[in-house]
Parts: structure tokens; C-alpha cells; sequence
């Protein structure tokens, strides 16, 4: 596949800026329509496998984004409602956000790539869902990606395991998800809204307990 690149640096996020998250592909009017609604920044999907949907992230989407002053970062499809993880499908998972982040979008090494942990099966215990979130991590971070993980709801994990037991420096906080022990969040996360016809959640920066930010791309 030929080299793509992206516009843009990655850079740290500066606290409190509103944002959002959104699993539909923008066009340009759309960007800049959202850009003028206030709003700084977009978290877009890619996807767990391949996969023929059509809303997740292309290179294209990406220089729209970009080009109407948002700044970019990206997340990954959780799995349905009721899902078993696993170390393997860690990997696997992990595997694929980072090549399709780096060889379908362009995507620049050093940024942030979230796993979105949500609405695991109901007799999961805690050691699998630790394994899962480790092999994603070690494979997003083999990369040369920074993994970031996004705290949903349902996950079978208490705020001490997901600070100790868990890689992770970066964390994202879901309109519905619980605390991190100690660290705390970079993103935090509202409640789904409609602005300009279009269907997403809001988002904000800040720092974490321990001074940390998100990492994300932008011009």
C-alpha cells in the first residue's frame, strides 16, 4: 500500500476544550459547521476486524477533519452488548486499530488510539477482562501508538484494577462509566445530543490527577 500521511502534529491536549465523538463520517460543511458550533475536536471510530461498514475513519474524512480546525483523535468499535474477552482477541483487536489507523488513515505514531471497554458478558471475571485490555495495549503500543482506554459501563472492573492492574496512562471517562483510581480521566465524556442535524456525544479535555493529557493529532 502506498505511504499516506496526515496534516498536522500530534500534540498534547490542552485542558478544557469541548469536543466530541461521533460514529458517522463527516463532510467538510459538517466539520466546519461543528467547528463553528464551538467545538474543537472530533474522536472518530475505526473498526475491530474488517469490515464492509461505511462509517468508519478514512484518510480523507481524516484531512476534513483536520483542515476544519479540529483537532483529530481515534477509537475503536466496541464489541456488542455481552461480549467475552480474551487475551487473543486483545491482540487481535489491538492489532488491527493500529494497522488500519496507520495504513487506511494515515494516522502518525504517538498519538492516542482508545480501546472502548463497555457492556462485557455478565459472567466475566475480572482476570479476562485485564488480559484483553493488556494484549490491546501491547499491541497498540508495539505500533507506536499510545493507548488509551475508554471506562464504559458494565466492565467488571473496580477503579483500584483499572489504575493498578492495568498499563494504561491515558483514560477516557463515559457519560455512564466509574472512576480511575489515582490518575482519574483526560476525556470526559456527556450525554448523547444532536447539534446541526448530527447525532454525537460531547466531550472535554483536562489534565488528570496526575498532570497527564490525551494525545491527538492537529494542525
Amino acid at each position: 500500500m502506498a505511504n499516506i500521511t496526515l496534516p498536522g502534529t500530534v500534540k498534547k491536549a490542552p485542558a478544557g476544550l469541548s469536543g466530541f465523538d461521533v460514529n458517522s463520517r463527516l463532510t467538510a460543511n459538517q466539520a466546519t459547521s461543528l467547528k463553528n458550533a464551538g467545538y474543537d475536536f472530533c474522536i472518530r471510530y475505526v473498526p475491530r476486524m474488517e469490515t464492509t461498514a461505511t462509517n468508519n475513519l478514512t484518510h480523507n474524512e481524516a484531512v476534513i477533519i483536520l483542515n476544519a480546525g479540529l483537532a483529530l483523535s481515534a477509537v475503536q468499535h466496541a464489541s456488542p452488548e455481552g461480549w467475552t474477552p480474551t487475551a487473543d482477541l486483545g491482540t487481535t483487536y489491538g492489532k488491527y486499530a493500529a494497522t488500519y489507523a496507520s495504513e487506511t488513515v494515515g494516522l502518525p505514531q504517538g498519538m492516542n488510539i482508545w480501546c472502548d471497554l463497555e457492556m462485557v458478558a455478565n459472567d466475566t471475571d475480572a482476570a479476562a477482562v485485564i488480559a484483553y485490555c493488556q494484549a490491546w495495549y501491547n499491541a497498540v503500543l508495539a505500533a507506536g501508538y499510545v493507548p488509551g482506554l475508554y471506562v464504559g459501563y458494565g466492565i467488571k472492573l473496580s477503579d483500584q484494577q483499572l489504575y493498578q492492574d492495568l498499563s494504561f496512562q491515558h483514560y477516557w471517562l463515559a457519560y455512564n462509566g466509574q472512576d480511575v483510581a489515582t490518575r482519574g480521566f483526560q476525556l470526559i465524556q456527556s450525554d448523547q445530543k444532536t447539534v446541526s442535524g448530527i447525532t454525537l456525544d460531547p466531550d472535554r479535555t483536562q489534565n488528570d490527577r496526575l498532570g497527564d493529557a490525551a494525545l491527538w493529532l492537529s494542525l
